[in-house]
């Protein structure tokens, strides 16, 4: 398989392509990230106390009703702009050199069928038993001029960093296919390790996150830009957030949720395995689309 865009998508990180000046700006990308949560956390108190700043935190973490989820997505904003910064003053790069050529455009050709996609995909979770109702669909609309812009900037916040980031700047020195496409996704899947929250289910919902990542940087290289692994993740996380999400996890406005034990590895196994399956046809839809 080969990737005749992807010499023209790596082109602007050749010249800034040093191996210590993409760990450095991963270093740096990260301080800025965590130092904007932990300044903004800080303003938070200092204008409206400790209570509220512990609310604050409170609901983000648990994100669990629509403002603590909004707030969750909200908090991606500062890695979205770090990666920005620091593609534009470490690298001496364009901002815009992260997105590719004709990336609006081949997102525009491939978000609509995956979000159709994910509509009808979505009833077949109703098989499952554990499925119950959350948000109603009125309160969910009510949001979604809010929630869906900030659901893409989580979403583009991780695209830019893993796929436009990290791949431009390791394909820009080696066309090792396991090199720029696998270490971003190791990344990308160490990133959603959670065993706090899923105990011995989380190595597998970290190699899960690592094939998304593989299949995200597959249509990258296949499009020449970020648009098709933008409307991939995007399709994927309305449809894990908004249409059907477990109980507990970023589920404030998921009109269903699944209960089940995210911690029992054979509770689990059903979901994994239906995510995987719907992950597999966003992908070929992907693809089939960049065809035309």
């Amino acid at each position: 398989m080969t990737y005749p865009l992807l010499d023209r998508y790596v082109a602007s990180a050749k010249p800034s392509a040093e191996a210590w000046r993409v760990l450095v700006g991963l270093g740096l990308i990260g301080g800025f990230y965590f130092g904007a949560l932990l300044g903004g956390m800080s303003a938070v108190g200092a204008l409206f106390g400790p209570q509220t700043m512990s609310w604050v935190i409170r609901n983000m973490n648990a994100a669990n009703t629509p403002v603590g989820l909004v707030m969750l997505l909200f908090s991606f904003a500062p890695l979205l702009l770090g990666t920005m910064l620091i593609t534009r003053l470490l690298h001496n790069r364009p901002v815009l050199s992260l997105f590719g050529v004709g990336a609006g455009r081949d997102f525009v050709l491939v978000f609509p069928a995956l979000v159709l996609a994910a509509l009808l995909i979505a009833p077949l979770s109703g098989l499952d038993p554990h499925l119950a109702k959350s948000t109603s669909l009125s309160v969910m609309l009510a949001w979604l001029p809010l929630s869906l812009p900030l659901l893409f900037v989580q979403i583009a916040s991780e695209e830019l960093l893993f796929r436009g980031y990290v791949l431009q700047q390791i394909a820009a020195r080696t066309r090792w296919r396991v090199l720029w496409m696998g270490i971003p996704a190791a990344l990308f899947g160490a990133l959603h390790y959670a065993p706090d929250m899923n105990g011995p289910v989380a190595i597998y919902v970290a190699l899960w996150a690592t094939a998304f990542g593989v299949l995200a940087a597959d249509l990258t290289a296949r499009a020449g830009n970020l648009g098709p692994a933008l409307a991939f993740h995007l399709a994927n996380n309305i449809s894990a957030v908004l249409l059907v999400g477990i109980y507990g996890q970023l589920d404030g406005l998921s009109l269903y949720t699944l209960v089940i034990n995210t911690r029992d590895p054979a509770a689990m196994a059903p979901y994994l395995a239906m995510d995987s399956l719907s992950m597999l046809v966003f992908w070929l839809l992907a693809r089939l689309m960049l065809r035309r």
